[in-house]
């Protein structure tokens, strides 16, 4: 019926996107949600060019980075795939998954992640480690690193340390940049406050 993968599934997704009454939050994954899984590349991927043209601007589209597990996300890569899906992509970020390895538990600050980016972005998805209790640095540490986006969309001149803050340098916090190592920190005292607290409830 259809004459490639990404038109039907641009076609079921449309119709049941418009059945449901077109809702302000429908996401959709793309078969090639990262670029390594793109042939040659995103931005020259028919698969990804036909589902730019052909699905509706009211549906998100996910994506994950680089790879499906991506340690770092760039300004020009998001302008890349905002380019080929004409959408800003909803970022489904792994950093924290061990779900295809559970003998490893990833407990270290949000980081990878360029200043400036959130601009790029319709949204962003944690997907964090399979253990509960494991996800209070990650999450934390991505509230501080959203907060530091607030500030650096509210002062322009804090948008060009790309290189410097994605590394995880711990300059930055003086700043309002964002500064994995300050974030770690926040994070650990809160957490100690947050088990201690634990610790005197009657029957714990």
């Amino acid at each position: 019926v259809f004459p490639s993968l990404a038109q039907a599934q641009a076609s079921v997704a449309n119709e049941v996107y418009q059945e449901l009454g077109q809702p302000s939050i429908f996401l959709f994954c793309p078969t090639e949600y990262c670029s390594s899984l793109c042939s040659p590349s995103p931005s020259q991927s028919c698969y990804l060019q036909t589902i730019g043209q052909e699905l509706l601007p009211g549906i998100g589209v996910i994506w994950t980075g680089p790879k499906v597990v991506s340690q770092e996300l760039s300004a020009v890569l998001l302008e890349e795939v905002e380019a080929v899906l004409r959408r800003r992509p909803v970022i489904w970020d792994n950093l924290y998954a061990n779900d295809y390895d559970c003998r490893r538990v990833f407990l270290g600050p949000y980081m990878g992640r360029a200043p400036g980016l959130m601009s790029r972005l319709h949204g962003l998805l944690l997907n964090p480690n399979c253990e509960l209790q494991a996800n209070f640095i990650p999450i934390h540490t991505l509230g501080t690193w959203f907060q530091s986006e607030l500030g650096s969309c509210a002062h322009p001149d804090h948008a060009g340390m790309e290189e410097v803050t994605a590394k995880g340098d711990s300059q930055g916090a003086e700043d309002g940049s964002y500064s994995p190592q300050a974030a770690l920190e926040l994070a650990l005292r809160d957490w100690v406050a947050e088990i201690n607290q634990q610790a005197l409830e009657p029957g714990r």
